[in-house]
């Protein structure tokens, strides 16, 4: 067993990697992305079920390919749901117009699975990641912050109609080196009859430069191609939680790899990961330390977690804090967050962190 001395000399070496990265790229991708339109599926199903049965175990994932939406899952509720129309409904708000066919197959939860869950025991095994820093207002690095807000302006030039060409799928990516955005990407689905230089001046003029301001280095690519005219089911195939780093943290910190839409939050995957987030934005919003990374693993089945810890950007140890401030039981976590409503819906596009109006997000 590592002395403590040893441990510290890890935890140091561990917040170095994490915290203080010279150069990193991160991405995101707009509601339209085949990806993210699954994963809203999942999440509007799930929001469906919470909103009639607060107790609904529900697990679903979603694939959608070349005109079909496949669904399948294990759901255990009360309420009365129809999930092609759900899907539908999904597609047709991100803003393709195409038809859609949709194929389900759910089935109830697995009574091995819940005979732990009903105790009050966690959903899955796995292990869930939290982190904040005090770069940004809204305690995520500047990097992940610009990212998400190219592709929200994305689909806010869209919805308003300031185009008429612009159209649902599409990606952004910023590479920063010390602290300045070194280059921007950024990919949009578009009308056959507009040219790449009326697409290139229009998004730097109306979106690279309202978002990146002062940070703006000198490399821009939009639509590296040259064309990005099909998109959507018709160029790709969609599948729930395959973006991960999307939903997180942009891959600057470890993620357990576990997804989050489409489940309920008995499903540590989800509410684990949500109180790691909560808890390290409080440390870090209290001034205990400028970055903190919170991590928890889980036994299916079993309440108490068999890990819990936190560190520093100076390779601190706050795990204790953390044990004495936060529960990280499931029913403890889904009762203090209040997490058996239908918020689920808005987290599946532009990240689950960082955002108001989420009580993970709340500084106590």
């Amino acid at each position: 067993m590592p002395s403590p001395a040893r441990k510290g000399k890890i935890r140091l070496k561990m917040a170095s990697n994490f915290f203080n990265p010279k150069i990193y790229t991160v991405e995101s991708v707009t509601n339209g992305h085949p990806d993210k339109v699954c994963d809203q599926v999942s999440d509007a199903i799930l929001d469906a079920c919470l909103s009639q049965d607060p107790k609904s175990r529900v697990a679903i994932e979603t694939v959608g390919a070349h005109g079909t939406i496949f669904i399948g899952g294990e759901v255990t509720t009360k309420a009365d749901f129809n999930p092609v129309a759900i899907a539908k409904k999904v597609y047709k708000r991100v803003g393709y117009k195409d038809k859609v066919k949709v194929i389900t197959n759910i089935v109830r939860q697995s009574p091995d699975i819940s005979q732990g869950v009903d105790t009050g025991g966690a959903g899955d095994q796995g292990i869930m990641y939290g982190y904040a820093t005090d770069e940004t207002p809204e305690f995520l690095p500047k990097g992940v912050v610009f990212v998400h807000a190219l592709v929200r302006g994305l689909k806010k030039l869209r919805e308003e109609g300031v185009v008429d060409w612009l159209l649902p799928d599409g990606k952004s990516q910023i590479t920063m080196v010390d602290g300045r955005v070194e280059t921007v990407l950024v990919s949009t689905q578009h009308k056959e009859e507009v040219g790449h230089d009326e697409i290139f001046k229009f998004l730097k003029d109306n979106l690279i430069k309202p978002v990146i301001g002062k940070h703006l280095g000198s490399r821009i690519l939009v639509n590296p191609t040259g064309k990005f005219v099909l998109g959507g089911f018709t160029a790709d195939t969609g599948l729930t939680g395959r973006k991960i780093m999307v939903d997180t943290y942009g891959g600057l910190i470890p993620h357990g790899g576990g997804c989050f839409s489409g489940k309920d939050p008995t499903k540590v995957d989800r509410s684990g990961a949500y109180m790691c987030r909560f808890a390290a934005k409080n440390i870090v919003a209290k001034g205990l330390a400028k970055k903190c990374l919170v991590s928890v693993s889980y036994a299916i089945g079993k309440a108490e977690p068999l890990m819990i810890e936190a560190i520093t950007e100076k390779g601190g140890d706050l795990s204790g804090y953390i044990r004495n401030h936060y529960d990280f039981r499931p029913l403890a976590i889904i009762e203090r967050l209040n997490l058996r409503r239908p918020i689920y819906f808005e987290t599946a596009s532009f990240g689950h962190f960082g955002r108001s109006g989420f009580p993970w997000e709340e500084i106590e």
